[in-house]
């Protein structure tokens, strides 16, 4: 059938003869006869021979009709980028005014690709020019699918805004702008800045985010002009605060704009109307003067002007006071009981006191009772974030936040929980952003921003390349984000440029982290996007190649929350010939289940095997592959055909804990060694898998394998007593080293779990009642006088003394503490947290002991520390043992007749 359609394609080109008056009588109706041509193509799947047969006709006959329509629709339908053929023939028919079969053939090439541009901007034209309300939905699908489209977005802000729909007129006019700064048009950009002025004025977030756009793409100069328009309108509704900052922005660009300078200092008699030393102010720091530098004078004048009676301010030394009077140019201010009323010249306070607001975070700590404000900080974190960002000229870290409420308001324990929830809040709430130039400070907006600009703001602040990606994502990921907006393409471009640029030619050529990390999100983002197209000329598998070591690749794609590079990446390999090679090869380092069972089911089995036994032999090299292997594929069927015997698997543990005992000694890679360290030595005691082992064989293979244990130096002696005990309860009679009848406590104090939490509560109670208290009674006992006669100044100071040592051994031991594990007990032999009868062979009576640590230890009740002398004289002995020592030269004579476990 399909050589038929072969056949007679070449016979409708053979035949065809390209005249005006052959394109004349062209109508819709022939064109959904090649249609038809194209379909039966696709079911007889020759589209490959008719596009070719096509194009060869192309070569020397460029108008043919027939070719045009068949080679376009087809590689249309291919997902092919080329749309040559179908531009050439829309031109054909436009020239022939043609214009019912241009709108068919544009509505026929939307039905395979709806984002396709051509086809959207020629249709657009042809409704635009029929006065059809139609055009309207094409403007906004092109739009939202050419991210640097301006005068369309203007066209759409000015249809909805005639129509009444000022909300969609707005964001199409933000669009327009933002693209029109994009595009370097100045003069376009001033136009929809006064018409957004208009509309918008109170949101001052989009207009500095159009402002930092002019600045970086225009210039400074030209951010001053456009500044000035928006600062009248506040100025005109006297918001005061916004104007001033305004005009500061406007001086920052030249300082020497004397219309700025005036204003400012109207702005100024406006906002201090009622200010009774105003004028004497605006003169003395010469604001009105240009021989004096702006900033300096605008610092000096808030300075002095912050200086009035009932207002706060800050001194190094004494404090937080308040103005009690202004009397000429002296201060007189009342600094509390820590430093009393003090006088003060105002040209001395200009450069000694810091001006604070009456909701400044210091205001409040000095004001309120301790308890009233932890209750407001506890029930309004919101309240609270906005109230310290504030304080610090609206510019303030996470680090900050926690020096002020810690410990003077929360403790370190309620911190903790009212740190998680202000974070979300930071995240979540419209009212909180960050600073555009750094990712760490904190800001409050006047108005609530959308979550395009906020996420885009944290973007720019952003200079972290992998967190960049994690908000990009976050922002995909949202219902409440607009991925057709100048945000979201910004974001998208900052990776897709180093996709475009990729340039694989050049020798020798390194693929980072950066280009495969960029790649992988832009194919992630395209997949759902079709729309955002970005041209490379390159595979997957020609980046692939270029990486020099893709385990390493793996390991240095760094994953988010919101991100999964790694599982792109090995998805991306999956498409690869060599897939199956290139997964073993990788999976000691990435060590995911999935990719084995990948490997099995597409009967790669014998491969797998090979790396297993590859892997124990060469432990050291597959250190991770080792203990996944151990603990993830016992019970698989193609492992245990793999000929790795369980005693060989136990073995090899015991190997890599000597061998990481050794490495961490010698301080290589310690964190990653004590981590392997701990989950081997984990498989080999928990579940008493090495145990059971050892059980269910003979008595020589118990010895083999206590004896690679025992050799073990490093290794926590609480299990080798723990091997010990269970060995003695079923051979009574082996005889252990004597070195080994020893019950070694590791380097510190052992103490039980309860003691530990008693002693960190002590510690916290010191360290946050107690010692705070006791300074409050140093000053109160500090301000009754003569420091040498006053008694309860001296008693303060020796209760301060006292505390500070206890404060000091507590922590101490503290540092020494090593919390005991009660599953450790052994009762072969007199150890921690065992309860041991002795006969008194002088008395010919019981007694009995249980021994724990010094923090437990309570002789009046029978606890005795096993570091006390009487506790260390009886350790390590067994039942039947007779023990002889002094101590103090009283002579004791025991027998030991029975040793268990203690209740703790």
């Amino acid at each position: 059938m399909s050589e038929e359609l072969i056949k007679s394609v070449q016979e409708m080109l053979k035949e065809e003869t390209w005249t005006r008056a052959t394109i004349s009588n062209y109508s819709k109706e022939k064109l959904i006869e090649l249609a038809a041509v194209v379909e039966k193509a696709r079911n007889e799947n020759c589209t490959d021979e008719i596009q070719q047969i096509c194009d060869e006709q192309l070569s020397h006959s460029k108008d043919s009709i027939i070719a045009l329509y068949l080679s376009g629709m087809i590689s249309l339908q291919k997902g092919t980028l080329d749309n040559s053929s179908l531009v050439a023939l829309v031109d054909i028919f436009q020239k022939n005014h043609k214009e019912p079969v241009v709108e068919y053939l544009c509505q026929s090439i939307l039905e395979d690709d709806p984002t396709n541009k051509f086809a959207l901007r020629t249709l657009a034209e042809y409704y635009r020019a029929a006065d059809n309300d139609k055009v309207w939905a094409l403007y906004a699908q092109l739009v939202k699918l050419d991210f640097e489209e301006a005068d369309i977005a203007k066209a759409l802000a000015e249809h909805y805004e005639s129509s009444g729909d000022m909300e969609t007129a707005t964001e199409y006019y933000k669009k327009a702008i933002l693209r029109y700064v994009n595009a370097g048009n100045i003069n376009a950009t001033k136009e929809l800045w006064s018409k957004l002025v208009q509309l918008i004025p109170q949101e001052i977030d989009f207009f500095q985010l159009v402002k930092r756009k002019v600045s970086k793409t225009l210039g400074d100069d030209k951010t001053a002009i456009l500044l000035q328009e928006l600062y009248n309108w506040y100025k005109d509704n006297q918001k005061w605060d916004t104007a001033i900052s305004l005009l500061k922005e406007i001086l920052t660009v030249d300082q020497k704009d004397i219309w700025a300078r005036k204003e400012i200092t109207d702005c100024y008699r406006g906002k201090y109307s009622g200010h009774s030393h105003l004028d004497d102010y605006i003169r003395s720091s010469n604001l009105t003067q240009n021989f004096r530098n702006v900033f300096e004078a605008i610092n000096d004048f808030e300075k002095h002007i912050a200086f009035d009676v009932h207002n706060f301010v800050f001194h190094r030394t004494w404090g937080v006071g308040i103005i009690r009077k202004v009397e000429n140019e002296k201060l007189i201010i009342n600094f509390g009981k820590k430093a009393g009323i003090r006088d003060m010249a105002l040209k001395m306070a200009v450069d000694a006191l810091t001006p604070l607001t009456k909701d400044h975070i210091w205001v409040l700590k000095a004001t309120k009772q301790k308890d009233v404000l932890a209750k407001m900080v506890k029930d309004d974190k919101a309240w609270t974030l906005k109230t310290i960002i504030k304080s610090f000229d609206n510019n303030c870290d996470f680090k900050r936040i926690k020096a002020e409420l810690v410990p003077s308001v929360l403790t370190p324990g309620e911190w903790t929980s009212w740190n998680s929830a202000a974070k979300k809040i930071l995240e979540s709430d419209a009212t909180f952003g960050v600073n555009p130039n750094d990712i760490n400070m904190y800001m409050v907006r006047e108005n609530e921003i959308s979550k395009e600009e906020k996420l885009a703001n944290e973007f720019k602040a952003q200079k972290q390349f992998f967190s960049r990606i994690d908000i990009l994502m976050k922002y995909v990921d949202s219902d409440e984000t607009d991925k057709t907006s100048e945000m979201f393409a910004e974001m998208f471009n900052y990776f897709a440029g180093y996709v475009k640029t990729l340039d694989l030619s050049d020798q020798p050529m390194k693929v980072n982290e950066q280009i495969v990390a960029s790649y992988l999100v832009v194919q992630n983002i395209t997949a759902a996007n079709k729309q955002l197209s970005v041209p490379t000329k390159y595979t997957f598998q020609q980046i692939y190649e270029k990486i020099q070591d893709p385990r390493e690749m793996y390991e240095l794609l760094k994953d988010t929350k919101n991100t999964s590079l790694r599982a792109d990446f090995l998805r991306n390999i999956r498409m690869l010939p060599n897939w199956s090679d290139e997964y073993i090869r990788l999976f000691p380092t990435v060590l995911e289940g999935q990719m084995l069972t990948m490997l099995i089911d597409s009967g790669y089995t014998e491969k797998v095997q090979k790396l297993v036994v590859s892997c124990f032999e060469n432990c050291k090299d597959y250190r991770n592959a080792v203990l996944y292997f151990f603990k993830e594929c016992q019970n698989e069927e193609w492992f245990k055909n793999a000929g790795i015997s369980y005693e060989k698997q136990l073995i090899t543990l015991i190997q890599l804990i000597e061998l990481t005992f050794r490495e961490i000694n010698n301080h290589l890679n310690t964190t990653e060694n004590k981590k392997i360290n701990k989950n081997a030595t984990l498989l080999l005691f928990k579940d008493d898998a090495l145990l059971n082992y050892m059980f269910q064989n003979d008595e020589e293979t118990v010895k083999k394998m206590y004896t690679l244990i025992d050799d073990l130096a490093d290794i926590d002696p609480s299990y080798k007593a723990l091997m010990r005990n269970r060995i003695l309860e079923k051979y009574p009679n082996i005889k252990f080293h004597v070195s080994e009848e020893k019950s070694s406590a590791p380097k510190g104090m052992l103490v039980t779990a309860k003691k530990l939490e008693e002693k960190k509560q002590l510690l916290e109670r010191l360290q946050t009642v107690d010692i705070p208290a006791n300074a409050k009674e140093i000053e109160e006992a500090r301000e009754k006088g003569d420091l040498k006669e006053n008694a309860e100044y001296k008693a303060a100071k020796e209760h301060q003394h006292k505390l500070n040592n206890d404060v000091a051994k507590l922590q101490a031991e503290l540092n020494r503490a090593v919390v005991f594990d009660p599953t450790t007990v052994t009762t072969a032999l007199i150890s921690f947290a065992t309860t041991v009868t002795l006969h008194n062979n002088d008395k010919n009576a019981d007694e009995t002991y249980t021994i724990l640590g010094p923090w437990e230890s309570d002789p009046e009740n029978g606890i005795i520390s096993y570091m006390a002398p009487f506790g260390n004289a009886i350790m390590d002995y067994k039942v039947g043992d007779n023990i002889k020592f002094a101590i103090n030269e009283y002579k004791y004579n025991y027998t030991v007749k029975e040793i268990k476990a203690a209740k703790l």
